[in-house]
């Protein structure tokens, strides 16, 4: 290689290594991982497993009601079965402070040219903070797409593929355009609506959440508004388990998802504009892959207090940012079509 071409391969290693620089600057901000399904998941999640009313497998797991009745009959397609209930990994949840971050698919951050608002905490003093993040919202039927149960007809088929986004969500970081989706969330914005909020912590943390309670998040605040805005932020994981909560309600209400519990959903998912938050259950997989079991659960249903689960589950910097999986209840007729 003559002394021509060597300065041009040293200028060229000096762009490509400047431009690297440059990447890992950018990104710099933006932290994540991919999930690895057989190490970062807590299997005893999808249990309890019942037939009917009768419990198969608990492992010490929260339930809500199942059908009584042990048989079950579809029209569509015609089938006799037998009616089971477990709780189905189906969704993948980030929350985080840089947009377009993709915390869930291992810290990848796009750049699609669009300005929106980055995450913050906002302190007004000694004892008040509040705070804003994105949230993305990821299929994720993981029994389907590992070929754990082979024609099993209960189970979401689909892959990993995010279909949404709340920097592209013009009503995510302003309360007034929110409240086009949830008009009735002026009925609960009083202390009394507020106070009420108090047992369905109490109930969440000790089992399940109060479904009547519909506006509120238990222990983490308010359902109310659907946005990317906790007016009282105590910390990252209390912060990131309510917005998971709030995504879940808007996904609803926006009748982007549907429920599958109970009698109505023994022969296919139905639509739910106002959440049952007693059908989900959501379990941490970044930054610590929550597979310990704290207080004999490693999943924690909607709104139950991170006291008990969310001590030493973020740290400064790479883990601000959070990812978590959702199982959500399935009752359904399984049988030969």
């Amino acid at each position: 290689m003559n002394c021509p071409d060597r300065l041009v391969f040293s200028v060229a290693i000096v762009m490509l290594l400047a431009l690297s620089t440059l990447a890992r600057a950018a990104d710099s901000t933006c932290h994540g991982r991919f999930m690895n399904p057989i190490t970062d998941i807590c299997w005893s999640c999808i249990f309890p497993l019942t037939i009917g009313s009768s419990t198969i497998v608990s492992e010490g797991q929260d339930d809500i009601a199942n059908p009584s009745n042990p048989l079950c009959y579809c029209n569509n397609p015609p089938r006799i079965g037998v009616t089971i209930g477990f709780w189905e990994p189906v969704r993948l949840v980030d929350v985080t402070r840089t947009p377009f971050c993709m915390v869930g698919l291992g810290g990848v951050a796009l750049d699609p040219g669009i300005h929106v608002p980055r995450g913050a905490q906002v302190g007004h003093d000694s004892q008040t903070r509040n705070s804003f993040y994105h949230v993305h919202w990821y299929t994720n039927p993981i029994l389907y797409w590992l070929q754990v149960l082979l024609d099993f007809p209960c189970l979401e088929k689909g892959a990993l593929d995010l279909i949404y986004l709340t920097e592209v969500d013009p009503l995510w970081a302003d309360d007034e355009l929110t409240a086009i989706i949830h008009p009735e969330a002026v009925l609960f914005a009083n202390a009394p609506a507020k106070a009420a909020c108090a047992a369905d912590c109490i109930a969440a943390s000790a089992g399940m959440g109060l479904s009547q309670l519909f506006w509120c998040a238990g222990c983490q605040g308010s359902i109310y508004p659907m946005n990317g805005h906790v007016t009282t932020h105590i910390g990252g994981v209390q912060a990131s388990a309510l917005l998971t909560q709030r995504m879940t309600a808007k996904m609803h209400r926006q009748l982007t998802t549907f429920a599958g519990a109970g009698e109505r959903g023994l022969c296919g998912p139905y639509l739910q504009p106002i959440m049952d938050k007693t059908h989900y259950k959501l379990q941490m997989v970044y930054p610590i892959p929550n597979t310990r079991k704290d207080a004999g659960q490693c999943c924690q249903p909607y709104g139950r207090t991170t006291i008990v689960w969310g001590a030493g589950k973020s740290y400064p910097v790479a883990g601000e940012d959070f990812a978590y999986q959702i199982f959500r209840k399935r009752n359904c007729c399984a049988g030969a079509y």
